[in-house]
């Protein structure tokens, strides 16, 4: 409960932040319109963002045919979730990785990519699966792919500050209740930035708590402390090709970021998720 309390009240910071930047860029009349935006986007992300997701990612759903042994394991670890087996999704690339995607646990599915299927053992590859797993029973993906949505939408709004600030729009302070000069500085330097922050934070907290739910499931956490360790350096070596939109719902960050973007990743570091999958271990 602790987990979902921190994620709901990151949320409604965001969203908060989302229409203070509307009120900043346009006053009243912004802030409402940053309203009905906030709404249309919630509904559409609530609808469409796993099918978005999987095209962009090019992954395709393969049957039991394809892929019988990957069709067997996540059968088997959803029964010790409790929840419906999902969709599965097969990737074309050699470097491993993964990701969940979907509402909730009746509409949800699996993206895999083949590297994943070559290079893990048994039971490491049960722990991928059962972090992605956790993902759905937790019912967290709809959260990232929301708070996702928001923050690129802050970004938006930043740069359409940048250019009312060029065109010279926005500069009287006596309008309507807009904050000039002041709130155009705001959207273009603090809003953008307090959206990435909480972005992450929400994102690096359903991490952690998919690493121990997924432990759970499978009972094998050792196996996926190992996975997580050979997906990170597989990714740093050869990262994968995807838009950067999406790099948070993988179990590893697929790109390679430099030391100072890893300080406002979306992904919590490596050796710490390790490092509390073993401690629950002993």
């Amino acid at each position: 409960m602790k987990n979902y309390a921190k994620v709901f009240m990151l949320m409604a910071a965001l969203t908060a932040l989302f229409l203070v930047a509307g009120a900043a860029l346009g006053g009243q009349n912004g802030m409402m319109i940053a309203l009905f935006f906030a709404l249309a986007m919630n509904f559409f992300s609530y609808w469409y963002s796993d099918k978005l997701a999987l095209r962009m990612s090019g992954a395709k759903e393969v049957n039991r045919a394809q892929t019988p042994r990957l069709h067997a394991m996540v059968e088997m670890l959803a029964v010790k979730a409790g929840i419906p087996k999902p969709r599965i999704y097969m990737i074309a690339s050699d470097t491993p990785n993964a990701f969940a995607t979907g509402r909730n646990p009746e509409h949800a599915a699996i993206a895999v990519t083949e590297g994943l299927l070559r290079l893990l053992k048994q039971d490491e590859l049960e722990g991928v699966i059962a972090h992605e797993l956790a993902h759905i029973k937790n019912r967290d993906i709809l959260i990232s792919s929301i708070a996702a949505v928001m923050a690129g939408a802050i970004s938006s709004l930043a740069s359409m500050a940048q250019w009312a600030m060029i065109f010279g729009v926005g500069r009287d302070d006596e309008g309507d209740g807009g904050g000039g000069l002041l709130g155009s500085l705001f959207m273009m330097i603090v809003a953008p930035l307090a959206a990435a922050l909480i972005q992450m934070a929400i994102s690096r907290s359903r991490e952690y708590h998919a690493d121990a739910t997924g432990a759970a499931i499978c009972g094998k956490p050792q196996g996926l402390a190992n996975a997580l360790a050979q997906l990170d350096e597989y990714n740093h070596r050869r990262p994968m090709d995807v838009n950067p939109a999406t790099a948070q719902m993988y179990i590893v960050n697929p790109l390679n970021a430099s030391t100072i973007a890893n300080l406002f990743s979306t992904h919590p570091p490596i050796r710490e998720r390790i490092q509390r999958l073993l401690s629950k271990g002993r």
